[in-house]
């Protein structure tokens, strides 16, 4: 008996620890789009689900961006099913005429898509290939926009979508060693021309920069990128629990906030508080930014009688008798 290429153990145990835990009831849906990455994720789910008495399906998202696309999404279709994944579904989705770039867009549309199928499906999660240099291209785009702590985090190796469980057993996992498992299976790769086109940023990051920085600084910097979102995440997780207490104990009778109980904390609380509470008020998450809660950070710690700071969806909040609250629009 053959051994075991090591790529392929290694990502079977990645997949089976992500799976422990999961509540009885409900296939793992394996979001798959025939690249090495969700391929070598979707062969070791194939195999390890069903050994912890869990079915397994795969979805494959046709964007219609490409020649050929509905060609590959029925060939991936057809190697699930001839795999044992059941149910196996083709999503066809409409890129054109979605808000913001064609790669949010492209995003959009799949991440729609998929919770879609999950709910469809009565899905107890769902799994994506993103491996660690994923998350490594991840921290350097967040550099690159001048993001905080919650970028820097990059992308958690589980979080809720739309009420479905998001997985990603492969963040500690290489794209190399995605490569290395589908060759060891003789598993054929589909890729992605996106992947390799500059006018992404994800690409440029991919072909130019993260690979200067492995020839500068060593092969280490793109597992050090990656633990570093793993520290920060941490402890986003432990200030985001001060920032729910503070903010509770901040509210006033009338859902405002009292200026004195905000102007305790120390900023990164009170900045997570404010965030959280313009969200509550209902500002667009999207388009809620580091100047919008800059704003209203001082209305507490620059008082001069400023008038009200205007949030994203129409929102506005005014500092008033040691409170902040949102302006009534009548």
């Amino acid at each position: 008996m053959a051994a075991l290429a090591p790529p392929v153990a290694a990502i079977r145990v990645a997949v089976r620890r992500a799976l422990n835990g999961l509540p009885p009831g409900g296939p793992v849906l394996v979001a798959c789009s025939g690249g090495a990455d969700s391929l070598a994720l979707a062969a070791a789910t194939a195999f390890v689900a069903p050994r912890l008495g869990r079915s397994a399906g795969l979805v494959t998202v046709d964007h219609g961006l490409q020649a050929g696309s509905a060609q590959r999404a029925e060939a991936v279709a057809v190697w699930a099913r001839e795999v044992g994944f059941a149910p196996v579904e083709v999503a066809r989705v409409e890129v054109a005429g979605r808000p913001g770039g064609p790669e949010a867009a492209a995003r959009e549309a799949r991440y729609q898509a998929l919770t879609e199928a999950a709910r469809q499906h009565g899905a107890a999660a769902l799994l994506t290939g993103h491996t660690r240099d994923d998350q490594a291209e991840t921290v350097l785009l967040a550099l690159a926009r001048g993001a905080g702590p919650r970028g820097l985090a990059g992308m958690p190796a589980r979080r809720d979508l739309a009420g479905v469980p998001l997985l990603r057993p492969l963040l500690e996992i290489s794209r190399e060693q995605t490569r290395a498992a589908c060759a060891a299976l003789g598993l054929d790769t589909w890729q992605d021309p996106h992947n390799t086109d500059p006018s992404y940023a994800r690409s440029r990051v991919r072909a130019d920069l993260l690979p200067a920085l492995v020839r500068a600084l060593g092969p280490g910097v793109v597992d050090n990128l990656a633990r570093t979102a793993r520290l920060v995440a941490a402890d986003n997780a432990a200030l985001d629990g001060l920032a729910v207490a503070a903010l509770a104990a901040a509210r006033c009778a009338d859902g405002g906030l009292s200026v004195a109980a905000l102007a305790g904390l120390v900023p990164a609380v009170r900045g997570r508080a404010l965030h959280t509470w313009a969200r509550e008020l209902g500002a667009l998450p999207a388009a809620l930014s580091y100047g919008h809660v800059n704003a209203l950070d001082a209305l507490v710690t620059e008082w001069h009688g400023q008038g009200p700071v205007d949030l994203p969806g129409g929102i506005r909040v005014l500092r008033r008798a040691g409170r902040l609250a949102p302006v009534d629009p009548t």
